[in-house]
Parts: C-alpha cells; structure tokens; sequence
C-alpha cells in the first residue's frame, strides 16, 4: 500500500484528533480518494511521522486521529545551504524542488548584478509562499520530515553583509575554476553554494564573493543553465561528502 505523506503546519501529538486544513483536507479527499479508515501520514517539519487514520470524511472537512509518532534518520549528516539567482518562471519551482529533494537545509534566492526578474514587496512574499509550499509539496513525496528554510529574495550584498563566520565551507560555481568538488573538506557547519541566474554572476558578484571568502567550484568542462548547475553540485556533494 502506497504511503500518503501530508504537510500539516500546525502541532501534531500522539491520541490527537484533529481536522485537517481545508487545502490538505480537499487534497485528500478530491485527489488522493482518501475515504475513512484509511491510513495517512503526517508531518509538520519537526522531524518525524505521525502515523493517523481517517476518522471522517465531512462535506467541510475531515477528520483523522494520530497513533503513532515515527522518528525518521534521513536527513544528510552534510548541512548545505543553496543561495540561487532568481531563475525566470517554472525554473526557480524545479530548482527548489529537487534542491528539497537532495537534502538541502536553506535556500536563499539571491538578487544578483544579472538577475532578470524583479521582485517588489508584493510580489516577493507571493512567491516566498509558493517556493515554500513547492518545498513542502517535495518533502511529503521525498520522505523528509524537515523543510528547508527558505527565505524572501534578498540582494546578494545584503546576504554577503548578513554571513556569520559559522565554519561553513563558502563555494560559488564559477565556469573558470579550478578546484573539483572531490577536493573539499567540510567541517560539521558543512557549506554554503553560491549559483548564479540565467546570466551567470557578474564582474561585481564574483569581486563581492571573493571578499567575502568564496572560492570557485568547477563541475566539469562544459557550462551547464542555471536550473542544472546547482542541482548538480548538490548531488555531486551529497555523494562524495555527505549522503553517499
């Protein structure tokens, strides 16, 4: 039987019941063909699965009833943290879908010197909302019981200008260097991976990045879009250095 996963943002405890939000309630019933007595799983980010049952099925909403906690270990032992120039439409969803996927603990959209798409207030909280419902979304079908932190598209100096010296390993992908993903040595702090948007980083992103102690990663010989290159790194770095 198939495990169903749902993102409930709320508390969850072991002999609750409770009813589902309405978009989660719907989703089940109206997608998934949920009916009651069938087994569910929820999970809001804390860090484990809570097995429940459907108890009813209303017109307004449904209820369900939680048995069992489950802690669940499948979180990578290597802390990553992808800071991406906002790509154009569907890119920026498939890239922080698949970054959830690969295990990174913080996405930071960054606003660069070529960035194309602009962002105002309105509009960057509409999409900090969706980026962060596409990360949910990733999660129930990946296994995770953690989201990643995302945070609202922030102009890359003001990221440089935020940074702690925390340990973290500082990369940016850059098409001239040299040095390979199989050459780094992360401590426990783990890494902080710089990529570009459709125009690759600018003469001023690249002199900001220095400063602030990045250095290049190169991936391979050929330049990848933006919505690969990142997602590559991540997966080369969980091989060698983290899940693998």
């Amino acid at each position: 039987m198939r495990n169903i996963r749902l993102h409930i943002a709320q508390p969850l405890s072991v002999g609750a019941e409770l009813a589902l939000p309405a978009q989660a309630g719907e989703h089940a019933v109206r997608v998934l063909r949920l009916v009651a007595g069938d087994p569910i799983t929820l999970f809001n980010g804390d860090g484990g699965d809570y097995a429940a049952t459907i108890l009813v099925v209303g017109k307004r909403e449904v209820t369900v009833s939680i048995a069992e906690k489950l802690a669940l270990s499948n979180e990578s032992p290597l802390p990553l943290t992808l800071a991406q120039g906002v790509a154009r439409g569907d890119k920026m969803d498939l890239i922080v879908q698949k970054a959830t996927e690969l295990g990174v603990v913080r996405i930071v959209p960054l606003l660069t010197e070529r960035s194309e798409v602009k962002l105002d207030a309105a509009r960057s909280e509409k999409r900090l909302a969706h980026w962060r419902a596409v990360a949910a979304s990733a999660c129930e079908q990946s296994g995770r019981a953690r989201l990643p932190e995302i945070s609202a598209a922030v102009p890359l100096s003001k990221w440089l200008d935020d940074l702690t010296a925390d340990g973290a390993l500082r990369l940016a992908l850059l098409p001239e260097a040299v040095r390979s993903s199989r050459e780094l040595r992360f401590t426990n702090a783990g890494g902080l991976l710089v990529v570009g948007p459709e125009g690759g980083l600018g003469e001023r992103d690249i002199s900001a990045l220095k400063v602030a102690n990045f250095e290049g990663l190169r991936l391979g010989p050929r330049i990848l879009r933006t919505e690969t290159a990142g997602l590559a790194a991540l997966a080369a770095l969980q091989a060698i250095h983290g899940d693998g």
